[in-house]
C-alpha cells in the first residue's frame, strides 16, 4: 500500500471538496479501490500505486475545471469521469466563444454583450492603454474588471489594481463614521461588486489580503511604478488633468491600463475641469493607445436606463 498527499490552496477547499465534502464522497464512490482522506488542505490518497496515479491525473483535471469555471458540481465530476478521452477538448476548449471573457462564480458566464464591449476585449490585446468612454450602464467597468481577472487567471500579470477618484456625487462623506477605509469604501463599492461576480469569496479575500488585488483611491497611486499589473481607473471623468497625468505616468513594464469614464456625469467642483476629455484629445494619435466610445446601444442594464439617459441628454441639449 502507498500513501500520497495532494496539497490544495486553502481558498479553493470548499469549491473543490464541495459543501460538507460532497465532492470527496462522490470521488470515493468513483475511485472505490483507493482510500481518500481530506485533512484541511491536504488530500491523502492510500492504495495501489497505479490507482493512485490514475486518481492524481483525474484530480488535476478537476482542479483545472474549477480554475476555469469557478465551480465543481457532482454533475461536472461525473461528466469528466465519463468523458476522460474527450476531456481536454470538451472541457478546456468548450465555451471559448469569441464573446465569452471568463466564467465567474458558480460557473456564471461573463461575456461581452455588445459590439463595443467586444471591441474592448480585442483592443486590450493589441494596446497597452485603452480608454472606454460612454454613458452609464454600458458595461465599461464590468468588462474591464472581467478582462483583468482573466489576465490574472491566465498568469499574464501578477496583480490587479483598481482605482477611482474620491469625489462625492453630491454627497459629503466626510461625516460618515469610521476610519479612512470606512469613508472611502462607498466610492469603491462598484469595483468590489464586479469582483464578487467573478471570484469565489475565499479566493477574493485572499487576493485582497496579499495585495494581488488592490482597490484604492486615485491619490494612493502617486509616486508608484505599476509593473506586471492590470490597472483600471474607473470614473476618470472625476480626475483633474494633473491627477490623470499622474496616473497615466505610473505605467511600468508588462502593464495594461484601462481608463473608463462618462463625460456626462462629472462631479468635480465647478472651478475644476475634467481631465478625461483633455487626455483623450491629447493622446488619441499615440500608437498603443486606443479610445473606444460607448453609446446607448451598449446599455445592458434595465431597459429604462436607456430612456433615462436619453431624457437627460435631451434636456441638456435644450439648455444649450
Amino acid at each position: 500500500m502507498t500513501e500520497e498527499i495532494i496539497h490544495i490552496d486553502n481558498e479553493d477547499l470548499v469549491g473543490i471538496y464541495g459543501i460538507n465534502d460532497e465532492n470527496i464522497q462522490l470521488l470515493r464512490k468513483i475511485f472505490s479501490q483507493i482510500k481518500l482522506i481530506a485533512r484541511g488542505n491536504e488530500l491523502h490518497i492510500i492504495g495501489n500505486k497505479t490507482k493512485i496515479e490514475e486518481f492524481k491525473s483525474f484530480f488535476v483535471r478537476l482542479q483545472k475545471h474549477y480554475t476555469k469555471y469557478n465551480q465543481l458540481t457532482d454533475n461536472d465530476i461525473l461528466y469528466l469521469n465519463e468523458n476522460k478521452d474527450k476531456w481536454d477538448k470538451a472541457v478546456l476548449e468548450s465555451g471559448d466563444n469569441k464573446d465569452i471573457i471568463l466564467h465567474g462564480r458558480e460557473g456564471k458566464i461573463i461575456r461581452a454583450r455588445t459590439p463595443n464591449q467586444i471591441r474592448l476585449t480585442k483592443s486590450i490585446i493589441n494596446n497597452d492603454m485603452v480608454f472606454a468612454v460612454g454613458p452609464a450602464g454600458t458595461g465599461k467597468t464590468y468588462t474591464a474588471v472581467a478582462l483583468a481577472v482573466k489576465a490574472l487567471k491566465n498568469k499574464e500579470i501578477r496583480r490587479i489594481i483598481l482605482t477611482r477618484p474620491a469625489v462625492e456625487a453630491g454627497e459629503n462623506l466626510g461625516f460618515l463614521p469610521g476610519d479612512l477605509r470606512d469613508k472611502l469604501d462607498p466610492y469603491l463599492q462598484p469595483l468590489y461588486d464586479a469582483l464578487r461576480d467573478m471570484i469565489p469569496p475565499q479566493r477574493l479575500l485572499a487576493y485582497i489580503e496579499d495585495k494581488t488585488i488592490e482597490i484604492a483611491p486615485l491619490a494612493f497611486m502617486r509616486g508608484r511604478t505599476l509593473d506586471n499589473a492590470y490597472v483600471i481607473l474607473d470614473e476618470a471623468q472625476n480626475a483633474t488633468s494633473i491627477q490623470l497625468k499622474m496616473f497615466l505616468t505610473r505605467m511600468g513594464n508588462n502593464a495594461k491600463f484601462f481608463i473608463t469614464g462618462d463625460l456626462t456625469q462629472i462631479d468635480l467642483p465647478r472651478n475644476q475641469s475634467s481631465g478625461l476629455l483633455h487626455a483623450i484629445n491629447l493622446l488619441k494619435d499615440i500608437p498603443g493607445i486606443e479610445i473606444i466610445y460607448m453609446d446607448h446601444s451598449d446599455i445592458v442594464r434595465h431597459r429604462l436606463v436607456t430612456s433615462i439617459v436619453n431624457a437627460y441628454e435631451a434636456n441638456e441639449k435644450r439648455k444649450t
